[in-house]
Order: structure tokens, then sequence, then C-alpha cells
């Protein structure tokens, strides 16, 4: 997986993505500041509520695809000896998507705030803050902090070797 990327990296990396393959952007930047159009029909970061959607793969289960967390995610690592590990080397969720628990964190679109709990109306959490929400956990993380319900939150600036990301893209 990528790693070692900033908030802003992605959503630069989902518009270049887009323009390269003939897509609208989905992101306008001026400095700090971004904003996105929903109506796009480029690539983007999931909201908060779809990255969890996706991460229950349409089970019932602590972990993506498992309550069994040695099964679905690598984590408990050391920090001076753990890295990343290549995708798919775990069993996968409902819907055929690994590492939604551990191995990297995942940023996704949403500003830190309460995170609303109704994803049927797929919100796209709080207007406004100056945190980015990352979801799954990663390969440094315990067992409580890679579950699906898990949530973090930082600068979106930063880039740590914990950090990447998972594109989507609206129908």
């Amino acid at each position: 997986p990528v790693e070692q990327v900033s908030w802003f990296d992605c959503i630069e990396f989902a518009n270049q993505l887009s323009e390269r393959e003939g897509l609208e952007k989905v992101y306008e930047r001026n400095g700090d500041e971004v904003k996105m159009n929903v109506d796009a029909n480029g690539y983007r970061l999931p909201t908060e509520a779809e990255w969890e959607y996706a991460a229950r793969g349409g089970e019932n289960y602590k972990y993506a695809g498992s309550n069994n967390v040695d099964e679905v995610a690598w984590y408990g690592e050391d920090w001076n000896t753990g890295s990343t590990h290549g995708v798919g080397q775990k069993k996968a969720n409902g819907f055929g998507l690994y590492d939604m628990s551990g191995n990297v964190l995942e940023w996704v679109w949403d500003w830190y705030g309460e995170y609303p709990r109704d994803s049927q109306t797929d919100p796209l959490g709080s207007p406004s803050g100056s945190r980015r929400v990352f979801r799954g956990g990663c390969w440094y993380y315990g067992p409580r902090n890679v579950r699906v319900s898990d949530r973090g939150i930082s600068d979106p600036a930063f880039r740590y070797g914990n950090r990447g990301f998972r594109l989507g893209r609206s129908p």
C-alpha cells in the first residue's frame, strides 16, 4: 500500500488520476482550503461513513472480515522493527477488500467532529475543523485500534510511515 502521504497528497493524487483518465476532478484546492464537488465523477477519498460501510463488507464483525484479528489485520508490531505489508496476504472482508483493518491508516474526506451514526444518508461529516479523520488502524496499533469502528485524527499536512489511503468514485 501507499504510505507516508499527507491528506493533501491524497486529494492531489485523486485529482491527477481523474484528469489522466478523462474524469472530472473532485477537489478544488486553494492553499489549505479544499472544496469537494460531490457531483464530479472523478476519484476521491471516501467519506467516513463510506469507509466504514466498505470495511464492514456487509458483515457484522469487530474487524474487517472477522472477529479474529489475526485472520485479517497486520497489527501490534514494534515501531522500530515493524513495517507495512504487501496487500492481500490476510483474509478479505465480505466485499473482497483487503487490509481495511490494520496495515496502514487510511485517510478519509471528513473533518474530525461528532460522527453521525446514520450512514444510510451518507453524511459528509463535520463541515470544518483543524484535523482530518483516518480509519482502519495500522501495523503498529493494538487490536483495539484496528477495529472497524475505531477512528483517529491528524493534521492533514502530516506524513507518517503508517498513513495511506484508498480511493473510490461515485457511481
